[in-house]
């Protein structure tokens, strides 16, 4: 693979397949700082977003794949993942190098997405993306890289164009075990949170007050500064990240605990929240709902 031994600048084209909260952001950042950037999204609003970002919008992942030597894959599931391999396998560019993937997705999928590349001559990244479509638009995102090395410092001035910090974690597959771990943090701390939240309102006193005193001090967390906020003010819309696409998370991180052997008392106690607030038609909102789910708690208890 002498071809990565020089990393790119940019000049060089970079597609992106997933053009959502995260992929639509990342492309801002990445065309802000004058890449070339290509990219595909079957949803048309998400298309005009982007389009209004500077990205060459496509109609057909090929499209995006041609002309490409880095693809960024930001996807919902695995099939959509399978279906951007396909595209890359089947356009046959000899210029294409590397498919960095930021998705969360089962460990068992970005494996095999691997084999399936090694074959067309493309090496497969896992690149999970830790932060919020908040984060993602100020490039405060983290990438969890794994798979070749080679690859990843060919890609590594693309990462830092899009985030404030990348680990190298090893082979393949590790950025998704390291995700998982983050996530399941990011679960228990979200509903931590609202639970702060709820109490501090409850006796008394200004939610603004629990935001801003809370923060400063050694209770705090990335995720109560970014998500208290929008308790106080009830702001769940537009989502940073969506409740039903995060019970996709939760998934996968529940059947990782239990194949890893390792137990998750906390976690698992919030999985009925989680549940709770898609019963409740919340899953179009923000993860910050959870609050929701919890006050309502409160009122039927005092029915």
């Amino acid at each position: 693979m002498s071809e990565l031994q020089n990393p790119v600048n940019n000049s060089t084209p970079i597609g992106i397949i997933g053009l959502g909260i995260m992929g639509s952001a990342i492309a801002n950042q990445l065309t802000t700082l004058g890449w070339q950037v290509a990219g595909f999204d079957p949803d048309p609003i998400q298309q005009k977003i982007a389009g209004d970002m500077g990205v060459s919008i496509k109609s057909h992942p090929k499209d995006v794949v041609c002309n490409a030597e880095i693809i960024l894959s930001s996807l919902p599931n695995q099939q959509a993942l399978n279906d951007s391999i396909d595209a890359i396998i089947d356009t046959k560019n000899n210029n294409l190098k590397v498919l960095a993937d930021l998705s969360t997705l089962e460990l068992e999928c970005k494996l095999s997405s691997r084999k399936r590349l090694l074959g067309a001559g493309v090496s497969f990244l896992d690149c999970p993306i830790s932060g919020t479509g908040a984060q993602a638009k100020t490039g405060d995102l983290s990438v969890y890289a794994s798979g070749c090395e080679e690859a990843y410092g060919y890609c590594l001035p693309l990462f830092r164009d899009f985030t404030s910090g990348v680990r190298y974690l090893g082979e393949c597959g590790n950025g998704t075990k390291m995700k998982f771990v983050a996530n399941l943090l990011v679960a228990i701390h979200n509903v931590a949170s609202a639970e702060a939240m709820l109490l501090g309102e409850r006796c008394g006193l200004d939610p603004q007050d629990v935001c801003e005193t809370i923060a400063m001090g050694a209770g705090s967390s990335k995720i109560f500064e970014l998500r208290a906020p929008l308790m106080a003010s009830r702001k769940f819309e537009p989502p940073t990240m969506r409740l039903d696409l995060w019970q996709k998370d939760m998934a996968l991180i529940s059947e990782f605990v239990a194949r890893s052997g390792a137990v998750a008392p906390l976690f698992t106690a919030t999985s009925p929240l989680y549940d709770a607030a898609i019963k409740n038609q919340l899953g179009a909102q923000d993860t910050a709902a959870i609050y929701s789910v919890l006050a309502q708690l409160i009122e039927q208890g005092s029915d």
